[in-house]
């Protein structure tokens, strides 16, 4: 009886029957039958095509070591060996082959004891089908899986990278006018001044009663008075400059810091203050929206905290209100407005909302608007909302915007999960009511 667990019963010395000689001429795969020497003694003639020989008769009596590496040869004898020993045979082996030429290639490969008439095992016979194709196809797949991932991060690297740029850039301006604002200031300081009445006192020393009680002489406490009232003011002025130089500064550090730490882990997810967000957005872009005359309105209602991370939050609104002063310039509307926005959208969400009353976008446009490369600005790259958008999922929020269309302004609102209500100061924001809910530009303010 022939059974998949005993194997084939067969004298090893008897002619291969018809049959059995039909079955090797003609099977695919590589069969083989072998003493219990590991020698062969009756194989297909797949087998002696796989190993480039002319007929059968250059492959019995011969064994693996004839034809693959000592060690994978080794291994082959070992396994058989166990099949003889416990009379168990292996099925579905994937077996790695090192031939003698130095090829390599896949099998899968079957092992089987071989009983002869009276059931004694009297060697193994197998069949193993060469995979290598298979293998080094999936080999490929695995590599090309891999090679994508790569390129996928690459691309999320680059894309990210691109952001923080374009968040830079946006900064960098601001700096840029307040190194401006600052160096116009002092070159306009009225400090020169000390230095003349220095001057004008070391020439009067000899007799200052005499210079002080002359005519010319009784004007200098008011001068000296409204001298220090002139560079008090300056002061004032300047540290405030410097305060925002500052700012900038350290905003430009926070968005190099996050992209440096991008492979890492993400930054700070704390509770955090949305009035202040909005407020810091303001200042990192005054010095634009006060050149461009721009009224800005502030409608504050009470929310909590937001949970999320300060720096990326603030790269999404510095982005916001930037386009909408691009909007603002391009719309042209006869009063430039920019309408900043805080609520609750249920029970644990805050929205975030910038609106401006310029140029709109058209309905083809909206679909786009947050697509990677997708700009309408002539020197626009657009990067800046396709990153903003990503960084609003991350942190676990969204991204919308709005617009009824062409010369209707737009608005673009960011919803970010709320701090627990046990959070510190959960109720964050000032009312709408607040004297500093609504600020109109005057005399270079916000």
């Amino acid at each position: 009886m022939t059974t998949p667990a005993t194997g084939h019963l067969i004298h090893p010395d008897a002619p291969a029957p018809a049959l059995l000689h039909c079955f090797l001429a003609n099977i695919g795969d590589a069969v083989y039958f072998k003493d219990r020497d590991s020698r062969f003694i009756a194989v297909s003639a797949a087998l002696v095509a796989k190993h480039g020989l002319a007929s059968s008769d250059d492959v019995l009596g011969k064994t693996d070591f004839d034809f693959f590496s000592d060690a994978d040869a080794r291994h082959y004898r070992e396994i058989e060996r166990g099949i003889m020993e416990t009379g168990e045979g292996k099925a579905q082996i994937l077996q790695h082959e090192h031939w003698a030429d130095g090829t390599v290639t896949w099998a899968v490969v079957s092992k089987l004891p071989l009983r002869d008439a009276s059931g004694a095992i009297a060697g193994t016979f197998g069949i193993s089908q060469d995979v290598t194709a298979s293998r080094r196809l999936q080999e490929q797949l695995e590599t090309t899986h891999k090679e994508l991932l790569d390129a996928s991060r690459r691309a999320g690297m680059a894309d990210v990278a691109t952001g923080v740029l374009h968040n830079v850039g946006n900064v960098l301006n601001s700096v840029n006018i307040a190194a401006d604002l600052l160096a116009e200031g002092l070159g306009k300081s009225r400090v020169d001044g000390v230095a003349k009445l220095s001057a004008l006192l070391a020439a009067q020393a000899a007799d200052l009663p005499g210079f002080f009680a002359s005519p010319r002489g009784r004007q200098v406490p008011a001068y000296v008075a409204d001298l220090a009232a002139v560079l008090a003011a300056e002061r004032e002025r300047l540290l405030g400059e410097l305060g925002e130089l500052r700012q900038s500064i350290d905003h430009i550090k926070d968005v190099v810091a996050m992209q440096q730490s991008f492979a890492a882990s993400a930054g700070m997810i704390e509770p955090l203050d949305p009035v202040s967000l909005l407020e810091d957005s303001l200042r990192l872009n005054v010095a634009a929206l006060v050149r461009h005359d721009i009224r800005v309105i502030r409608d504050y209602a009470p929310a909590p905290r937001v949970l999320a991370d300060r720096s990326r939050v603030l790269q999404i609104l510095v982005n916001l209100v930037r386009n909408a002063k691009h909007a603002l310039d391009d719309g042209a509307p006869a009063e430039k407005c920019l309408t900043l926005r805080l609520a609750t959208a249920g029970p644990d969400r805050v929205r975030l909302t910038v609106t401006d009353n310029g140029v709109g976008i058209p309905p083809a446009n909206l679909e786009r608007i947050f697509a990677h490369g997708f700009t309408t600005r002539k020197d626009g790259h657009g990067f800046g909302l396709h990153s903003a958008a990503n960084a609003a999922g991350e942190l676990g929020g969204h991204l919308s915007v709005h617009s009824a269309g062409l010369g209707l302004g737009a608005e673009f609102t960011l919803e970010l999960p709320a701090a627990p209500a046990d959070s510190p100061d959960a109720s964050a924001a000032r009312p709408a009511d607040d004297p500093g809910a609504l600020l109109v530009n005057a005399a270079g303010g916000i």
